[in-house]
């Protein structure tokens, strides 16, 4: 998702340089555009009438790509999960315009001043969305949740729904959400804990004006219903994972914990933010007593987030258990078709095997080419994730040259000191000679070079 928020445009200038140096897509090709104008008008004939259902949305009050709608039932002492997803498979058709470029951009990319989409906005942001102006083509999982939160997959089914409405995670009210909301994602909450896992996500960061032409990095709160309503997708995600592995096949999410020297470096981090990590606590049991809401804890989330190893996707082996570190469980992408190509594949395989016939030929030759593409597409959205945030930086410290920092070590080599910042989210290099990690340090803000996203230090102290 976006790396940041720029309300006030503080980085206008140097994003259009961003986006000019990894070629961010300003727009599609005449003839992908005119294949999806004539997709957006085809009529579904094979999916059934759901649209007596329930169903609502709840995302980002700006958000038009609405990947994901969902209603809740109680069957017993079980929630069911009515989780309708966005039919992107019945709109796009294998190796046709929008299917070969989509293949071509592997996945949305968010930049603060806007996205470039996967698929074009006639379709990601009207017919295929799920908004609430008529009745959607979707794909609709239904996940049983059990009272400890164990998750199964019940059924999938293609569906016409129409949303009732698209709510918002900084306007909703409890009163506007179906009942079995809030218990079904504390379900879901309780059950990560039971199993160990460390799924945190931080806050946005957001850049502000601080008066006198200077500008902060500072995060924005996350809100309850932001998780409450992960905690829907991540169920969804699981359940299917579950049904995939128990038919030999699929696409997974995994990832590793993170290594030593990872947790060494982070562990310091914490020392930087002040923060009381106990020697014999695991990063695991630590993150989950982190508040999103302490400026200092939320930056140690991120940081968190940006030590690991990286998840990526794998095809089904026989004998290999996938395997998500963070998710403490099997766990694949299903959710956001809208937004990855790999998830359009998910849902078809899924869609086949809950409905009794095989997976067809196109996606499980595309299970094993999927993981370098998408590998290469995060690649590019990681490369501009770190580009905007060396340039949000630099603008904030474009003010402060000469200015002093305290700063703690987080690892050190012979090309000199990684320091972490101890008032601000900022990671540097800088020559350092006799350092060790943990050691705090003095340092001065050197040059700031916004054009070119740099920021240098030198050690004082």
């Amino acid at each position: 998702m976006k790396t940041l928020i720029d309300p006030g445009h503080a980085l206008a200038r140097g994003l259009l340089a961003i986006r000019t140096q990894y070629q961010v897509p300003e727009s599609f090709p005449p003839e992908v555009l005119a294949a999806a104008e004539a997709a957006a008008r085809r009529t579904p004939a094979e999916h059934l009438d759901r649209t007596a259902e329930p169903f609502v949305t709840l995302d980002p009050a700006s958000s038009t790509d609405l990947d994901q709608a969902f209603s809740i039932q109680t069957a017993g002492g079980d929630l069911l999960l009515r989780y309708a997803i966005a039919d992107v498979a019945w709109f796009v058709g294998d190796g046709d315009p929008i299917d070969t470029e989509a293949w071509r951009r592997g996945e949305t990319l968010y930049l603060p001043d806007g996205k470039a989409p996967l698929y074009p906005p006639v379709l990601s942001q009207g017919a295929a969305s799920l908004l609430p102006d008529g009745p959607r083509p979707a794909v609709i999982f239904t996940v049983r949740v059990a009272g400890d939160g164990a998750v199964t997959l019940d059924g999938a089914e293609r569906a016409l729904i129409r949303s009732r409405a698209k709510l918002a995670y900084d306007s909703v009210s409890e009163a506007d959400l179906p009942t079995g909301f809030t218990e079904l994602s504390r379900r879901i909450a309780a059950a990560e804990t039971a199993r160990g896992a460390a799924r945190g996500d931080p806050p946005d960061q957001e850049v502000s004006a601080a008066g006198g032409g200077a500008y902060q990095l500072a995060f924005r709160p996350r809100l309850a219903a932001e998780d409450q309503n992960a905690a829907l997708s991540l169920a969804t995600n699981m359940a299917v994972a579950d049904t995939l592995v128990s038919h030999h096949t699929g696409l997974f999410r995994v990832m590793a914990v993170p290594d030593a020297r990872a947790i060494a470096r982070l562990r310091n981090t914490a020392r930087a933010y002040r923060l009381y990590w106990p020697d014999a606590q695991s990063l695991d049991d630590y993150a989950r007593t982190l508040d999103a809401a302490d400026p200092h804890e939320a930056a140690f989330m991120l940081a968190i987030r940006r030590a690991g190893q990286g998840a990526s996707y794998t095809p089904y082996r026989d004998g290999v258990k996938p395997w998500h570190a963070a998710m403490a469980a099997t766990y694949a992408h299903v959710t956001a078709p809208l937004r990855r190509l790999a998830d359009r594949y998910v849902v078809e395989a899924t869609l086949a095997i809950a409905n009794g016939r095989p997976v067809p030929d196109t996606v499980a030759a595309a299970f094993e080419t999927l993981p370098k593409v998408m590998a290469k597409a995060e690649a590019r959205g990681g490369d501009i994730d770190r580009a905007v945030i060396d340039l949000a930086e630099a603008v904030m410290l474009s003010s402060d040259i000469g200015e002093r920092f305290d700063a703690v070590v987080t690892d050190a080599n012979d090309r000199g000191a990684r320091i972490q910042l101890c008032e601000a989210p900022v990671v540097v290099r800088v020559p350092a000679t006799g350092v060790a990690p943990g050691d705090a340090v003095r340092v001065r803000l050197s040059t700031v070079d916004v054009d070119k996203r740099s920021v240098t230090f030198e050690r004082i102290g």
